[in-house]
């Protein structure tokens, strides 16, 4: 006859490892068993593993993975306004709240009055038991996900990615405002503009941080003076107006030690061309698998060029 095993009475070190040894779905279902036990793996969160939290905040979902994506876990936020008819409900306490959760393999749904509210809530809840990076994909930038947004930047939580979707209103305006002082906290940024010739919008976005990395769809108002400003890792700009006069001095500009973080960047505009200004004394196709360094030998920049187009690699140089 099978006996309940009294966790909770083993050393706080032995408890510990305990908890470092369980995968997301055995922690966060463990974390709702009471609220004794999700204080022990609160207390234990420093040794936790890491894990990328997804959020869908059209569909009030999230999910918790890890950093090789072979673990996942999946939470539903449902709304609900009576009774709900299952067998299987448990009651469980989630930031001060006792609501309504079923669990299944891999996951759990669980139901909330405000479902917005709870949303928010779960966020919480899982930065207190993983250490979480968060990744955020969106298409339009409804109330509900730059709220999401604006709390998350408020906890001070690191995303790993974060994709912000702009069409130039008043309204973004101010919310780019809000938040572009906290890039520092971003891994990758993805910015998403309409392609319209005809688009004029009521702003032009202004840094005042910078991300790791940074991805814009549609970039013709990411200038020269913005890109010379840029300190990221990674710089992808599609549809830029940049063309081969500005490439010159971008590339002048590294050579004599500007863009110290550069890894990578790639640009695509209908201003890149062939015919065009020479770029470091040479035509586009002449760059082909040219490698360049700078001027100090500490750094070498591999070329890749094509139709309207530029990829550069940057490397030390060994």
């Amino acid at each position: 006859m099978s006996s309940q095993f009294p966790l909770l009475r083993l050393p706080g070190v032995v408890l510990s490892e305990v908890f470092k040894s369980l995968n997301i779905e055995e922690k966060v279902k463990l974390s709702l068993c009471s609220k004794k036990i999700f204080t022990q793996i609160n207390n234990a969160q420093f040794y936790s593993q890491k894990v990328i939290v997804g959020l869908d905040v059209l569909n009030q979902s999230i999910e918790v993975y890890s950093e090789n994506i072979k673990d996942a876990f999946e939470i539903f936020n449902c709304s609900y306004t009576g009774t709900i008819n299952n067998l299987d409900i448990q009651q469980c306490q989630i930031e001060g709240r006792v609501v309504p959760v079923i669990s299944f393999a891999k996951g759990i749904s669980i139901f909330w009055e405000n479902h917005q509210e709870g949303f928010l809530s779960v966020i919480r809840y899982l930065l207190k038991i993983f250490r979480c990076k968060f990744s955020m994909y969106n298409n339009y930038n409804s109330d509900s996900y730059k709220n999401t947004i604006s709390e998350l930047f408020n906890l001070q939580v690191e995303f790993k990615k974060l994709t912000i979707y702009l069409r130039g209103s008043e309204d973004e305006h101010l919310f780019w405002n809000r938040i572009s002082n906290k890039f520092g906290f971003v891994e990758d940024l993805i910015i998403l503009c309409p392609h319209d010739p005809d688009f004029r919008p009521v702003f032009r976005p202004v840094f005042t941080s910078w991300p790791q990395k940074i991805y814009i769809l549609n970039s013709d108002w990411f200038t020269l003076n913005s890109f010379l400003k840029c300190p990221c890792t990674t710089i992808t700009l599609w549809n830029s107006t940049l063309g081969n006069k500005e490439l010159d001095l971008i590339l002048k500009n590294w050579k004599t030690g500007g863009f110290p973080n550069i890894e990578f960047m790639k640009i695509t505009s209908h201003n890149i061309s062939n015919n065009g200004t020479t770029i470091l004394g040479m035509n586009l196709m002449q760059l082909n698998g040219k490698v360049i360094q700078t001027d100090d030998g500490s750094k070498k920049a591999t070329f890749k060029p094509g139709n309207q187009r530029i990829e550069i690699s940057v490397t030390l140089f060994q």
